[in-house]
């Protein structure tokens, strides 16, 4: 069973694991070792060497993960509009082809992209750090969830630790907060949604990369079907969030015809989705041949243009994004979808000096 606030099944599991490892690890070292050991890990790859199994699921590991650190600071040229993010888990268990996220697990020196999806790490005592950690934010910086690994994704059911996170930003008051998700499973949470965005501002964004069932299962494996993640969205929606849809990634040939924005621009709307969002296809290094493999399998024909396009880029060119920026213009004017960024009120208009510490919680903790 797990507890409400914490992940009270694991430390059981643990115990048993550690006694288990260390049984093994009393072996006797060789008199005369043939040569210099293996590099010493640090930082995060000792932490991950050092987190022991808690659980398992099909093909999936779990390990409990001692971290130091909940609320990331974040560095990118991409121009994101958030300067913080939260990731419950590292690794996620969707297993979307197109990921980018898998070189996360290569600062763990976990190199083998198929591992992303295979060992997830569950971040321990994520609450009681980020309680901490909101001290330091000021008024006005936004924090986004699920970057990274998605926060919903199947053992959140068991470990709760998004949930647990949720206790504590619903007690805080002035934070911007987005949140990232394929998962149905977040309309678990709609009393903590509902009252962190009584205080704070909320945009929940649904990824939902194909209206097609067939193409969303080969493309997303363990990701629930697109249309039960459309009635998330109307659920949500009915419930006063705000909600919108990321369609995302745009694929060369796969979803990028005018059909298919209409098709999905026209299901945002029948969902009452606040806006519809759209990107093309970012191919780093460690899921460029995750993905080429799901081309050559279910779209030959499509290999060679995915060579040329991403042969020594991450990114498409800039006709093909101005491309896709012009269709998805064009439907979300037709259908009345607004912007995926609200304008903030200035300053002035909060009456607040930029530099103020904000106060978050409603009363003393």
């Amino acid at each position: 069973m797990f507890s409400h606030r914490g992940l009270t099944w694991i430390s059981f599991r643990l115990t048993v694991v550690c006694m288990g490892e260390e049984k093994a690890n009393q072996h006797t070292l060789p008199l005369f070792p043939s040569g210099p050991g293996p590099t010493p890990l640090i930082g995060i790859a000792r932490i991950a060497s050092q987190s022991a199994v808690a659980d398992t699921g099909h093909l999936t590991e779990y390990r409990a993960m001692q971290v130091r650190s909940v609320l990331n600071p974040v560095i990118s040229k991409r121009g994101v509009p958030f300067g913080r993010s939260i990731n419950p888990y590292r690794g996620c268990e969707f297993g979307c082809r197109y990921c980018f996220a898998r070189y996360t697990h290569e600062f763990m020196e976990l190199r083998d992209p198929s591992l992303f999806e295979q060992q997830i790490f569950i971040k321990q005592n994520a609450a009681w750090l980020l309680r901490q950690e909101l001290r330091k934010l000021r008024r006005g910086e936004e924090i986004a969830m699920g970057t990274a690994t998605d926060p919903y994704q199947p053992i959140e059911r068991r470990a709760r630790v998004t949930r647990s996170l949720l206790e504590v930003l619903a007690r805080c008051r002035g934070l911007r907060l987005g949140i990232v998700t394929k998962s149905t499973l977040i309309v678990r949470d709609l009393d903590l949604l509902k009252k962190f965005a009584e205080h704070n501002r909320l945009t929940v964004h649904l990824s939902i990369t194909t209206p097609d069932i067939g193409l969303a299962r080969i493309l997303e494996p363990r990701a629930p079907r697109p249309d039960l993640r459309f009635q998330t969205v109307a659920r949500l929606r009915q419930a006063g969030i705000r909600t919108g849809i990321l369609c995302c990634p745009i694929m060369p040939g796969i979803n990028d015809t005018p059909a298919a924005f209409e098709a999905m621009a026209k299901r945002a709307k029948d969902a009452r989705a606040c806006f519809l969002a759209a990107n093309p296809l970012y191919l780093k290094p460690c899921s460029k041949e995750t993905f080429l493999d799901f081309v050559r399998k279910y779209f030959p024909a499509l290999e060679s243009s995915y060579e040329k396009r991403y042969g020594e880029a991450a990114f498409v060119s800039k006709a093909y994004r101005k491309r896709i920026s012009d269709l998805l213009r064009a439907v979300t004017s037709k259908y009345r979808l607004g912007e995926r960024y609200e304008s903030l009120p200035s300053t002035a208009e909060r009456g607040v000096e930029q530099t103020e510490q904000l106060s978050f919680w409603e009363e003393a903790p």
